[in-house]
């Protein structure tokens, strides 16, 4: 695994791609960095050890200036933080890059498909997603696996809200939520 980290304003976020000899690389998490944490503190680093199988030693850390676009892994690291940067600077509205989903259960995995056809700009509640996903009894089980979504920002679990049309939860914080409905041009109630 190749981890980077890359900060976008005030915001830093950890970004881990897949090596493997045998296919493409693949993000395996984008998500939100606590002020004052490293990599290292990311909670899913555990689950990704079990899940692949890894120890300490398979887990790289580059800094984002010394990513090399010759290494394919790197090179999707590289490729990210661009379409970060311009989602944050709002010239994108969608991502086009390969994910590597296996670590959810097939009922997140499913949240998170649908999580994806959240249009830029617009919000559902989780009483919604849930009917979307075949289980209109399951919000509850819905906002669990958005809170699991290894992919922040990219699968774009920031826009879903309460049924009353406040913000709910957000793992990266209400205000990251907050800050990101706002740069989509959405406003909810606090």
């Amino acid at each position: 695994m190749i981890v980077t980290t890359a900060a976008f304003g005030a915001h830093q976020l950890t970004l881990i791609a897949s090596v493997n000899e045998h296919s493409s690389p693949k993000l395996v998490e984008v998500n939100w960095l606590l002020a004052g944490d490293s990599w290292h503190s990311s909670k899913s680093i555990p689950k990704l050890k079990k899940h692949y199988g890894l120890v300490d030693q398979s887990f790289t850390f580059i800094n984002e200036d010394s990513l090399s676009e010759n290494e394919p892994a790197q090179a999707l690291l590289i490729e990210t933080i661009a379409q970060l940067k311009s989602y944050f600077k709002g010239d994108r509205q969608e991502f086009d890059l390969p994910l590597d989903i296996s670590l959810g259960t097939k009922f997140q995995q499913r949240v998170w498909q649908a999580l994806q056809d959240i249009s830029y700009g617009e919000t559902i509640s989780y009483a919604t997603l849930a009917q979307n996903v075949d289980s209109p009894k399951g919000f509850r089980a819905v906002a669990n696996a958005n809170s699991k979504n290894p992919f922040s920002i990219i699968v774009p679990c920031h826009r879903v809200i309460a049924s009353d049309g406040k913000l709910g939860g957000y793992t990266g914080g209400l205000d990251k939520k907050t800050y990101l409905l706002a740069l989509e041009g959405v406003t909810c109630k606090t």
